[in-house]
């Protein structure tokens, strides 16, 4: 039998099994939410419940590609929560790295069906809880490659931007439901996704990145983030120091900051 919510607010996360859907699910456990744990991923979603503690949560398996799941998993969350869903977390996404050309149509399909539909799905889905819970708040986590066009990771660049332009159209639209939006901006953190390599190489991302001197931070800081983002009032957000430094140069040097982009070696932001 799955514990239920009992009066405490409650938050929906995709990606939950694992990097910074698990962290804000520790973050808001220890605030004293309930939190619904989404993922594809069965067994890490298992191991996630008793990180945060089996009275704090649910788990649900969701492919955020398939509307009709995102609809049964919202209810069946909603039942243990007195039908509230005071954030819905759109953390879910992945990346493939490398030259554009190096990938695949799976590669391509995976990342925009993941990154830009579930993102879409996840909203549609949602909102009917939402508007009917005060106070509420949808987060999509974007990233600093939905600022400006990332070198070897031109798909995920994409998406992200989808999701920075959806976010900034809903914050507006959404008003009117008394519902808030926010687009969490990430610079690169240690999450699953730095783990994929560039086909034809034995290095992955994270271990280019370190030793290009490139910052790498914490899942808890993107986590710190998202919380400030729940309770705040603006759009974007930004986490690590070098996300904002990407923020301005990208609004007031942009070409300053396309000859730094082209300048670096393949596989960096």
């Amino acid at each position: 039998m799955s514990a239920k919510a009992e009066g405490r607010k409650a938050v929906f996360i995709t990606g939950a099994a694992s990097g910074i859907g698990l962290a804000c699910a520790k973050r808001f456990v220890a605030e004293g939410w309930f939190v619904g744990l989404s993922d594809i991923d069965a067994v890490g979603l298992k191991a996630a419940l008793v990180a945060i503690g089996p009275a704090h949560g649910a788990i649900f398996k969701l492919d955020v590609r398939d509307r009709a799941a995102w609809t049964t998993a919202l209810t069946n969350f909603a039942a243990l929560t007195e039908n509230r869903v005071d954030v819905l977390l759109n953390n879910a996404g992945v990346a493939r790295f490398g030259p554009f050309e190096s990938h695949d149509d799976a590669d391509i399909d995976l990342q925009l069906d993941i990154n830009i539909k579930g993102v879409v799905n996840g909203a549609r889905a949602a909102l009917p809880f939402l508007k009917a819970t005060p106070g509420s708040r949808l987060i999509n986590i974007s990233s600093c490659a939905g600022l400006y066009g990332s070198p070897s990771l031109a798909v995920y660049s994409a998406t992200k931007f989808a999701v920075r332009g959806l976010s900034e159209a809903l914050d507006i639209e959404w008003k009117a439901h008394g519902v808030g939006v926010a687009c969490v901006m990430p610079w690169f953190v240690e999450t699953p996704i730095l783990n994929a390599s560039q086909p034809g190489s034995n290095a992955n991302m994270s271990d280019v990145l370190k030793a290009g001197g490139l910052p790498v931070y914490p899942v808890e800081d993107a986590a710190e983030v998202i919380w400030r983002a729940v309770h705040g009032r603006d759009l974007h957000y930004f986490v690590g120091k070098r996300a904002k430094q990407m923020r301005f140069a990208s609004s007031h040097m942009p070409g300053a900051l396309r000859k730094q982009l082209r300048s670096r070696p393949p596989m960096t932001p």
